[in-house]
């Protein structure tokens, strides 16, 4: 799924957000994006259609969605890392964390890899992108002929598994290969069913996306 080299400008890892800057930054781009418990208490607010992307978004089908797994403002748990602005992925539960100051966080359901294909570590936002090209790894390639027409790239789309939003995966220099991601298949939010990647419904993608920088650091813990 990789899309190329980082560029000089984003070739930065954990090492260069300082906690000061975080702890200046994160509560104003919080504040612009109201994100407090006020807005997110309404899963059909959260989750309707948003119509002013290049490509419509519909309401998610929230029949299909387990309520735990709807975006919520929620104290740190105590078994994840307290570092305001990380990502945070739990995959045993299916939760991804955004680490806010005062030992709150934002609480988006995810779905992640499927037996085998899981993974855990540290790692840092090196690109972000809206309506990503997917590029499927050769790996992918070779197993699954569904992805063999899109060897060169499948062009952002509604039809694309990456969705509206992707936020690329670094550690050094080196691009993973695995995303944080929006997905055209809702209902697999809380499964562990994709090929190592960290899915989103699109809204909360978009809403994730619009609140951590490159360089953001990303941990995901143990299964």
């Amino acid at each position: 799924m990789s899309q190329g080299a980082i560029t000089e400008t984003e070739r930065v890892g954990p090492v260069g957000l300082t906690r000061r800057g975080l702890l200046i930054g994160l509560p104003l781009t919080l504040a612009a994006c109201q994100v407090g418990p006020a807005a997110l208490n309404n899963p059909y607010d959260i989750y309707g259609p948003i119509t002013t992307e290049p490509f419509p978004i519909p309401a998610v089908d929230l029949s299909q969605i387990n309520p735990v797994y709807y975006r919520a403002v929620v104290p740190v748990p105590g078994h994840i890392p307290n570092n305001p602005g990380e990502i945070v992925v739990d995959p045993f539960n299916r939760y991804l964390f955004l680490v806010l100051p005062d030992n709150m966080c934002i609480r988006y359901g995810c779905g992640v890899g499927r037996d085998g294909f899981g993974w855990s570590g540290h790692a840092y936002v090196g690109r972000k992108a809206e309506w990503p090209t997917w590029t499927p790894p050769a790996e992918m390639v070779a197993r699954d002929p569904l992805a063999r027409p899109w060897a060169n790239g499948m062009p952002g789309g509604p039809q694309n598994p990456l969705g509206a939003r992707a936020l690329y995966l670094y550690r050094g220099y080196a691009d993973t290969l695995y995303r944080i991601h929006g997905t055209n298949q809702p209902a697999s939010i809380g499964l562990a069913m994709s090929s190592g990647c960290i899915r989103m419904l699109n809204q909360d993608a978009i809403h994730l996306y619009s609140l951590v920088p490159v360089g953001t650091k990303v941990t995901v813990l143990a299964a």
